[in-house]
């Protein structure tokens, strides 16, 4: 067993000895204090991993007030992202957060149905939870894929396995519509997964999308598909957009809903990569999160979900965007299935809307972010 995972065990052991997670607190969380009126107020929804934490710690950092974190099925099933997203919070002392998970489908998708895609079209380099169910690589330490939703891989969690359990007194996507209603005009919308929650809370609640503030997503990359024929298969990956491919219907509905504002980080969520020089300088203060960050958070990958998590933050962060009318593509015979496409005024079709659409950021601002909040992360104390 890695030394971090012993340390977290034993780190979480003792802090439930001071602070026991009693029966009398629903779902098992602690209690949050009351937060004032004018703080603004999000709910994350994330296929949430071991290195995921940073999307919660940036809007924490800025004072803001998460209502909630929602779990989605993208890179692997809905109940092991939201088990991650329970880990995650636990370590830190942030269990005060409710944690609600989403649902185990996509709205049409399936893993056959993808796979059937695939052999018509093309594979993707990056399945996400549509590839093939391979027990071996899940034993190595990776998030289960196809197969059984409701299968956990115990060996994913280098984080440790979470001690809280997801709140029980409603549904993900009902949780949505009832902080709107709580809050209206208030409540960003994140997501850097599937769309297939808020969706969902679309459809539930006529008034849902007019009445949150905005939504953002990671996601929406466009004119990248010379960028999938040369170079690595890490490259095309890069690329292509799995979490709108994963539920294309869902991605549909949400990005032509009547929200206030819709801002996309599609391909600028490639401009900021991961280095080791980076992680090398967010390590220099230890503590649970920069000490996982600097283990598991890698220099594979750009900073995509922390990308469009700034953004809702610190809008002056987009150093460039433009305005496009927006429609995603739900012919399963497109090989553009999943992917967007986007359109002057005068072009477009009907029943599609105009989105936001962030083209440059101030990379060095996002580093900075993303270091104070994992450096000095919160706790639910400090809420």
């Amino acid at each position: 067993m890695p030394s971090l995972v012993k340390s977290l065990q034993a780190a979480s052991a003792a802090l439930a000895a001071i602070v026991p997670l009693a029966s009398a607190v629903p779902a098992g969380f602690y209690p949050r204090n009351v937060t004032g009126p004018s703080k603004p107020k999000v709910i994350l929804d994330n296929d949430w991993s071991t290195a995921g934490f940073i999307t919660f710690l940036l809007p924490l950092a800025s004072d803001w007030d998460v209502l909630g974190v929602v779990s989605d099925t993208a890179d692997s099933w809905a109940l092991q992202t939201g088990l991650h997203a329970l880990a995650t919070l636990e370590v830190g002392n942030l269990s005060c957060i409710p944690v609600y998970k989403g649902s185990d489908y996509p709205l049409i998708q399936t893993e056959e149905r993808f796979q059937a895609w695939e052999a018509v079209h093309g594979v993707l380099p990056w399945e996400g939870v549509f590839a093939a169910k391979n027990l071996t690589y899940e034993a190595e330490g990776n998030d289960p894929t196809s197969g059984n939703p409701d299968r956990i891989s115990r060996a994913a969690f280098f984080e440790g396995f979470p001690n809280t359990t997801f709140a029980s007194d409603t549904n993900a996507a009902n949780f949505m519509v009832e902080q709107v209603k709580k809050y209206p005009g208030e409540v960003s919308i994140y997501s850097g997964g599937a769309l297939t929650n808020i969706a969902l809370a679309v459809r539930m609640d006529p008034d849902f999308a007019k009445n949150a503030k905005e939504l953002v997503i990671m996601g929406g990359y466009i004119d990248v598909n010379l960028l999938q024929t040369s170079g690595s298969v890490m490259q095309a990956d890069l690329n292509s957009d799995i979490n709108l491919i994963v539920d294309p219907e869902a991605a549909k509905i949400a990005l032509t809903a009547d929200f206030p504002n819709i801002t996309i980080a599609g391909n600028v969520a490639n401009q900021v990569q991961s280095t080791q020089d980076f992680l090398d300088e967010v390590y220099e203060v230890k503590n649970v999160y920069s000490e996982l960050m600097y283990n598991y958070y890698g220099t594979t990958f750009p900073f995509w979900d922390e990308t469009a998590a700034a953004i809702i933050l610190d809008p002056s962060i987009v150093k460039n965007s433009t305005e496009f009318y927006l429609d995603v593509d739900v012919a399963y015979a497109s090989p553009s299935y999943g992917n967007i496409h986007a359109y002057q005024e005068a072009l477009a079709p009907p029943n599609v809307r105009t989105v936001n659409y962030v083209t440059e950021i101030d990379g060095a601002k996002l580093k900075s972010m993303i270091k104070k909040a994992v450096q000095y992360p919160k706790t639910c104390a400090q809420l």
